[in-house]
């Protein structure tokens, strides 16, 4: 193994047997022997890859195509059919939390048990037993046996155990939504720090948001083999392009469609030859039931601009047309600096507003109150989707538009502050 990795991972396949109409009891199968037919379905086809110290990857693909299998390989859960996998270090996973937990007795006891199958002394665990109490939250509750624990509080249990563990590998596989808002706020604060630590991470999230924000690296996994290996944003890139096809297939959309969405390409030509609007290298991708067909930035008086100071008001109006009704429709927007780092995502889902349904052509207006952004250029991203990955219109880095300031304050957005200086001589 080299002396720079954590995990290595070679030629690894892992093949699944699939029943049509097994037989559960012994009698069964003697008398119905022919039932127990089965295909052999492949998850894995033969993946390679390796993660170095410090190097936190996602792993990111559709249901079924093997991520979750991967991680599951790497923890030693399961074991693959051929290949090599190597992993230096204590490893922590975060798969199934609170595997092992024992209903009848209290979380505190538990806490000792899952610790230890993580490779921690009593000692170890003595040490660190308050912090790990104090990071779930449950407070008196800790010595009630964990058959009376909500589902939250089992979960924010074995989250606090697992990220205690002092790991050099650290695996995670979509337990990121556990408990409330701001339970799930800490855990993601708490991972960034992990990774600050020096740990190794891996992870699978259908969150793209989430992995561009820890990840150095997303691996996206297709049909058991590893499709494309490189930077987040640019993966994910090509892999929502991919779903939005895919799903655009499925749901084939009318020819009147298409010719209305070849009407608004003529006119979005049109519109950029006569106004700068958007980025000429923008560009779409989705189902295409709806189209964004134009972004504005306005100030406070409704005027078209696109330069403005910081904490001036800046409103985003997006401008979309609809071809085919659009049901649990949601709308998108992402702000980046000019060097791609991603300033500040949102959706309408995300702030508490109802999914609704798309049938006529329209518009929204994000607006924000106390723009904060300091001097730079930078773009925007925007959506219409239904969903993680079912992107009905993502239009990539479609609107520029620049910020100056007379701030001194350096990077990408003013944190309110003050000071308190007490100098004695």
């Amino acid at each position: 193994m080299k002396e720079c990795n954590a995990i290595e991972v070679y030629d690894v396949t892992k093949k699944f047997k699939v029943y049509y109409d097994k037989g559960r009891m012994l009698k069964e199968k003697v008398l119905f022997w022919k039932r127990n037919k089965y295909d052999e379905h492949w998850v894995l086809n033969g993946i390679s890859f390796e993660v170095k110290k410090g190097e936190a990857v996602g792993l990111i693909g559709h249901n079924g195509c093997g991520k979750s299998t991967t991680l599951k390989i790497l923890t030693g859960i399961m074991y693959p059919d051929a290949g090599k996998v190597e992993l230096k270090g204590r490893v922590s996973s975060l798969l199934e939390l609170g595997a092992g937990f024992h209903p009848d007795m209290s979380g505190r006891e538990n806490i000792y048990i899952n610790a230890s199958i993580f490779g921690l002394s009593k000692k170890e665990i003595d040490s660190r037993i308050h912090d790990i109490i104090a990071f779930s939250e449950l407070g008196d509750y800790i010595d009630n046996p964990v058959r009376t624990y909500s589902s939250g509080m089992y979960m924010r249990l074995a989250f606090s155990v697992a990220i205690n563990v002092d790991a050099d590998i650290l695996l995670i596989d979509e337990i990121l939504a556990v408990g409330d808002v701001n339970f799930q706020a800490k855990c993601f604060n708490k991972l960034i720090d992990i990774k600050k630590s020096g740990t190794t991470i891996v992870i699978v999230s259908h969150s793209m948001g989430q992995i561009e924000e820890i990840c150095d690296r997303s691996i996206w996994i297709h049909e058991g083999l590893i499709r494309t290996d490189g930077i987040p944003r640019n993966v994910h890139r090509e892999y929502l392009m991919y779903m939005g096809e895919l799903r655009k297939e499925k749901l084939n959309p009318l020819n009147s469609g298409n010719e209305k969405l070849e009407k608004v390409e003529e006119k979005t030509e049109e519109a950029e030859k006569t106004e700068t609007i958007q980025e000429l290298n923008a560009h779409h991708r989705g189902t295409g039931e709806a189209r964004i067909v134009s972004v504005e930035t306005l100030n406070q008086d409704g005027k078209k601009v696109n330069v403005f100071s910081t904490d001036e008001p800046i409103i985003f109006r997006v401008s979309y047309e609809v071809y085919k009704e659009v049901n649990n429709a949601l709308f998108g927007l992402s702000i980046f600096r000019n060097d791609g780092v991603r300033c500040y995502g949102s959706n309408s889902r995300a702030d508490g507003i109802p999914t609704f349904t798309l049938k006529n052509n329209g518009f929204f207006d994000l607006e924000f109150t106390d723009n904060q952004l300091l001097q730079g250029k930078y773009y925007l991203d925007v959506c219409i989707a239904v969903g993680i990955d079912d992107m009905v219109d993502y239009y990539d880095t479609v609107y520029g538009f620049e910020v100056y300031s007379f701030y001194e304050d350096i990077g990408a957005v003013r944190m309110k502050h003050k000071w308190m200086i007490n100098v004695t001589e």
